[in-house]
């Protein structure tokens, strides 16, 4: 098994109390020791909680990060994001910065991405992704 990056929506489900997510979660972490996000799925998760005024999930996350891992963005990760965007885009399939910066972060760690928007992902060469809200590990 590949160590994964989780995508924003799946962390969403995870905390959302989603019995599938939450299993492969546990069955995840019997293999690897922590889970481990984007800086920029940290960036939506806690833009989206300050939005709602959510303070109380805004601590329940701030808790789950402090023990396990936010992987940063890196020139390397950012010029693999650039060049995935400049492919693309020269061939008429635009994918949202956001998701083109997580996918170059996964990329770069040579990382499974987990997410439930396989739509726009699956259009990015060269990134693996797997879908916990649908298939068990």
């Amino acid at each position: 098994m590949n160590r994964v990056l989780i995508d924003t929506d799946i962390l969403s489900y995870y905390f959302k109390g989603n019995k599938r997510v939450i299993e492969n979660f546990n069955k995840y972490l019997q293999r690897y020791e922590l889970i481990e996000i984007s800086l920029i799925t940290y960036y939506e998760i806690v833009g989206g909680l300050l939005a709602k005024n959510a303070l109380k999930q805004l601590n329940i996350f701030e808790d789950f990060v402090s023990v396990n891992i936010v992987i940063p963005m890196t020139d390397n990760s950012a010029k693999i994001s650039a060049e995935l965007y400049s492919s693309l885009r020269q061939g008429g399939n635009i994918v949202d910065d956001i998701d083109l910066l997580i996918a170059g972060i996964a990329i770069d760690n040579d990382m499974t991405l987990v997410t439930n928007n396989e739509n726009h992902f699956s259009r990015i060469p060269g990134l693996k992704i797997d879908n916990w809200s649908k298939h068990m590990l």
